[in-house]
């Protein structure tokens, strides 16, 4: 994936199998085209089905559409390679394939894998997911928005639409990326949906290993950050420090714990990142830090007010998703902001052009 050194497969395979404090397991058919699946097969080989939790993800066609340079492969809802009437066949036959790979009967959570416009609002796509669910293949659906940080209201809309039968949701949150994923969470309570939260590690820098923005390796995958957010985020980081100190937590636990402090909040998913300086804690150790975060909340509402006011990030970004500042046609992954994304904007408070364009002036403290 792009993060830091590499770390060979039989290390890797030892630090996906479920135990010791963490038996939930994330994988996405995308990842080295089926590659990751194999690896998280390995993985679980001999661990008993009921020991762990497996979260699957499909939603990007690797089979029929064509690699689209570093933007990867397109969605299997491109009018491209399928009409809705097709929809339902592809989903099954990528969850089954999925599945096998991983050497397993059924995902325990399914997510629809970075939709695009059409995957938040089609009838056909969520028929079909629901499908899988009666006919045993998951135990529940859901829906992961990305790659990149947005999709707000894209995510408020499918929650509005088919909310009923939804069961999970991922998004983007953290104590220094608070925004925009604070603003899709009460949709998701309202709902019943509970949330899965990525990259709260910060894209690594509360692991502690990551130290200078330079140091990154020319392919890193977080090189795309504006300049400065290394330095930025190790001065936050230690304005945090008193909170973190108060409860007996590291600042990756103090963010797990901050996360989980929100309702809709079921599921802290961090980043593992070998970072390349020699000091650096290795991912085993990384491991063993989340293992040994709480899961019952320390935080009070005032802690987790004044974190929220030390990472605030409003604005720091442009968004992916509908957003207010897109001109020109659709894209895959960005799109004009509607009539109906903006009734849905309107009935949650939330103004596209206060609350989801980007600020320049901030841009840079990102």
């Amino acid at each position: 994936m792009h993060f830091g050194e590499p770390v060979e497969e039989e290390r890797l395979e030892v630090l996906l199998r479920p135990g010791g404090g963490i038996d939930t397991v994330l994988t996405a058919d995308v990842y080295g085209q089926g590659a990751a699946d194999e690896l998280v097969g390995r993985a679980l080989a001999g661990v008993a089905r009921e020991e762990y939790c497996l979260v699957g993800a499909v939603g990007h066609d690797f089979y029929a559409g064509e690699r689209q340079g570093a933007k990867g492969f397109p969605r299997f809802t491109d009018p491209a390679l399928r009409r809705a009437g097709g929809y339902a066949d592809y989903l099954r036959a990528a969850t089954e394939r999925s599945l096998a790979r991983c050497g397993v009967d059924r995902f325990d959570v399914l997510l629809l894998h970075n939709p695009d416009r059409i995957g938040y609002t089609s009838a056909a796509v969520w028929d079909a997911l629901a499908a899988l669910r009666d006919d045993g293949l998951a135990g529940a659906i859901g829906i992961a928005p990305g790659p990149a940080n947005g999709f707000v209201l894209d995510l408020i809309d499918c929650l509005d639409r088919f909310g009923d039968r939804i069961d999970w949701a991922m998004t983007i949150l953290g104590p220094l990326e608070p925004w925009p994923g604070e603003l899709a969470l009460p949709a998701a309570v309202t709902a019943g949906v509970n949330v899965i939260t990525r990259v709260v590690d910060y894209g690594g820098l509360l692991w502690g290993g990551l130290r200078d923005g330079d140091a990154l390796g020319r392919h890193d995958h977080r090189s795309f950050r504006p300049a400065g957010w290394v330095e930025e985020g190790r001065r936050r980081i230690t304005e945090l420090a008193p909170i973190a100190d108060r409860h007996g937590l590291t600042p990756l636990q103090l963010a797990g714990q901050w996360n989980l402090a929100h309702d809709a909040v079921a599921c802290v998913v961090p980043t593992l990142i070998q970072e390349r300086a020699p000091a650096a804690p290795s991912v085993e150790q990384q491991r063993a830090e989340l293992a040994a975060t709480p899961t019952e909340v320390l935080l009070d509402t005032a802690e987790v007010n004044e974190i929220r006011a030390i990472g605030d990030n409003r604005g720091a970004m442009a968004l992916k998703g509908a957003a207010p500042d897109h001109e020109g046609d659709p894209l895959p992954d960005r799109w004009p902001i509607g009539a109906e994304l903006a009734a849905a904007a309107a009935a949650w408070g939330i103004d596209p052009e206060r609350d989801l364009r980007r600020r320049a002036a901030r841009a840079a403290g990102a």
